[in-house]
C-alpha cells in the first residue's frame, strides 16, 4: 500500500505584479528581471484581514470540491509556510478551522522552498502506515508581507500563492516511492529574515534597519541550489534504477529560471519534461511545487515516473520520487 495523489488545486490571489509595475517602484526594468529570473509578473495578496491561511483555505476548498470529499473525512493537514499568519497557533488547524474539517489535527512544516517536499514526506508516511486515512498537504507563503519592495534583489523574484494535494492510501502501484531530504544548517548565513525570532526580538532598531525582511545573499545560494537539487536527484535515480529517459516529469522548485535550466541541463533532462511555470507567479516558496503540480494536471497521465525537487533556506533540500495516480 503507498500514499497515492488522488487530486491537487492550486489557488493564486487575483491581484497582479507586474515587471513593469516594479519598474515604477525600483531601480530595474522588465528585461534585467526577465533574463535573470525568468520572472514576467507575479500573485499578490492584498486586503485588510487576509493571511497565508486564507490563500490555504482557497487551495483546499478546491481540492475538496475536486475530489468530491466532504471536509469531514479529512484526518490531517500539513501545511508548509514559512509565513504563518501568526507566530503560534500554527496555520494547520487555522486552514482545518476555515475549511471545515472539524476532524482533522495538523500541524506546520517550516523548511523554507523545501517545504512542501518535506511535508509531502512526512504525510505520505503517515498514510502509507495507516495512521490516517486521507491527508491534505498544503503549501503556501504570503512572500510579500516580508519583501522590502526597495530591495531589488529580493522583491522581483517572490510572489505570493497556494497549493494543496490530496493523499489516499491505494494497492496499484502508484504512489509516493521514496524521497532523499538533506539539510546544511550553515546555510542559515545566506538566506534568512534576521530579525523576528528568539534570537533578535522584535525592536523598533530592528524593525526600522528592515531586519525583518528576507535576506539573500545570491551567489552562494545559487550555487548550493544547482548542486543540492542535482545530486539528490541523482541519488534517487541511482537507488531507484531510474534514468534521464525513464523519468517522465521533472518538478524543480520555481526559484529562478536560470536554476531550473543548470538543474535540468547537469541531469540531462529534456527541457520538454521539465515543469516551469515561474513566468507567471515569481518564486511562491513552498507553493511552488503544488502550483505545477495543479498548471500541469492535464498532461500528468496515470504511472508516469514524476520527481520533485527543492531547495531552501537553512539550507535544506532534496528531491522526491513518486508514480503519478490518474488522468484527468
Amino acid at each position: 500500500m503507498k500514499a497515492v495523489i488522488s487530486g491537487v488545486c492550486g489557488y493564486v490571489p487575483p491581484d497582479v505584479l507586474t515587471n513593469a509595475d516594479l519598474e515604477k517602484m525600483v531601480d530595474t526594468n522588465d528585461e534585467w528581471i526577465v533574463s535573470r529570473t525568468g520572472i514576467k509578473q507575479r500573485h499578490i495578496l492584498k486586503g485588510e484581514g487576509l493571511g497565508s491561511s486564507d490563500m490555504a483555505a482557497e487551495a483546499v476548498k478546491g481540492l475538496l470540491k475536486k475530489t468530491d470529499t466532504s471536509a469531514e473525512e479529512i484526518d490531517l493537514i500539513i501545511c508548509a509556510t514559512i509565513t504563518a499568519d501568526l507566530f503560534f497557533p500554527d496555520n494547520a488547524n487555522t486552514i482545518a478551522d476555515k475549511v471545515g474539517a472539524s476532524n482533522a489535527f495538523g500541524y506546520d512544516i517550516n523548511a523554507a522552498c523545501s517545504g512542501f517536499l518535506y511535508s509531502l514526506w512526512t504525510a505520505a508516511k503517515m498514510v502509507e502506515s495507516g495512521a490516517v486515512n486521507k491527508a491534505v498537504v498544503v503549501g503556501v507563503d504570503f512572500m510579500s508581507s516580508i519583501i522590502d519592495y526597495t530591495d531589488r534583489t529580493t522583491c522581483v523574484i517572490f510572489g505570493d500563492g497556494a497549493g494543496a494535494v490530496m493523499l489516499e492510501r491505494d494497492d496499484s502501484g502508484n504512489g509516493v516511492i521514496d524521497a532523499v531530504m538533506r539539510g546544511d544548517g550553515s546555510g542559515r548565513h545566506y538566506l534568512n529574515m534576521k530579525a523576528g525570532g528568539s534570537l533578535r526580538r522584535p525592536t523598533v532598531e530592528n524593525v526600522q534597519a528592515g531586519d525583518h525582511y528576507v535576506f539573500q545573499d545570491g551567489r552562494p545560494v545559487f550555487k548550493a541550489a544547482v548542486t543540492g537539487m542535482t545530486n539528490s536527484v541523482n541519488e534517487l535515480m541511482e537507488r531507484n534504477e531510474l534514468n534521464t529517459h525513464s523519468i517522465d516529469w521533472l518538478v524543480p522548485h520555481q526559484a529562478n529560471i536560470r536554476i531550473i535550466n543548470a538543474v535540468g541541463g547537469q541531469l540531462g533532462i529534456e527541457p520538454e519534461k521539465v515543469m516551469v511555470n515561474i513566468h507567471k507567479y515569481g518564486n511562491t516558496t513552498a507553493g511552488t511545487l503544488p502550483l505545477c503540480l495543479a498548471d500541469y494536471e492535464n498532461q500528468l497521465k496515470k504511472g508516469d515516473k514524476v520527481i520533485l525537487t527543492a531547495f531552501g533556506g537553512g539550507f535544506t533540500w532534496g528531491a522526491l520520487y513518486l508514480k503519478w495516480n490518474y488522468n484527468s
